[in-house]
């Protein structure tokens, strides 16, 4: 999506409507500075907001996206090409969670086992060696808890057996079996439990299989 169009539009539709960024920002209980950043294309607005936003502007949520207003006939194929694009906004901060894991977890863990080599094979007092690996262990779990957390919350687990694709809470990721990032958990559709492999999108054969969930932790 083209966030500097999208932006100049929100401006065009605010001020169609007599209303100035304050004016907006106050009707939606946020900070002018952030009406500003849309406006200048700088991001875009929370989709919590959207709704009440097009209802401000008088225009529909296609249209927001779209960033400009959409005659009839060419409705369907605006909606289609904006569900197109989250899909690949979605898919690619997906991708960007996944590797912050890894740029997380890896040198932590270096970190950590490179202390406790040290604390191995280097001639120290007692205390300083206990110290050593005591911060080692803390900050490797550490890592491992917040590695789980970006794992749980990026993108998707499927079913090996249904198809399903769902996110499952933080507790089952964490004590589930894993190789990788594949973990064998119970699918909450078919209630069958198998290898279940991260997947970054949420499409599925719908048609098929039951529509994608969010279990709430």
């Amino acid at each position: 999506m083209d966030q500097i169009k999208i932006g100049k539009f929100i401006a065009s539709c605010r001020k169609e409507q007599g209303m100035t960024q304050a004016v907006l920002a106050e009707k939606l209980g946020i900070s002018d500075r952030a009406v500003s950043k849309w406006e200048n294309g700088k991001s875009m607005p929370d989709s919590g907001l959207m709704l009440e936003l097009c209802g401000l502007l008088k225009i529909n949520v296609n249209e927001l996206l779209s960033g400009e207003k959409i005659m009839s006939e060419l409705y369907d194929r605006k909606v289609e090409e904006n569900l197109l694009a989250m899909e690949k906004e979605i898919e690619e901060k997906n991708r960007q969670m996944l590797r912050m894991e890894y740029l997380i977890s890896f040198p932590a863990v270096i970190a950590g086992l490179f202390m406790c080599i040290v604390s191995a094979f280097v001639e120290m007092p007692v205390w300083v060696r206990i110290a050593l690996i005591a911060i080692a262990l803390v900050m490797i779990f550490a890592v491992a808890f917040i590695a789980v957390g970006i794992e749980q919350k990026a993108g998707y687990y499927e079913c090996r057996h249904c198809r399903h694709r769902y996110v499952p809470t933080y507790r089952s990721v964490n004590f589930a079996m894993h190789i990788g990032r594949t973990r064998f958990m119970k699918c909450p559709a078919c209630g069958r439990r198998s290898w279940q492999k991260k997947v970054l999108t949420k499409e599925a054969t719908e048609e098929k299989n039951p529509p994608t969930t969010k279990i709430n932790a």
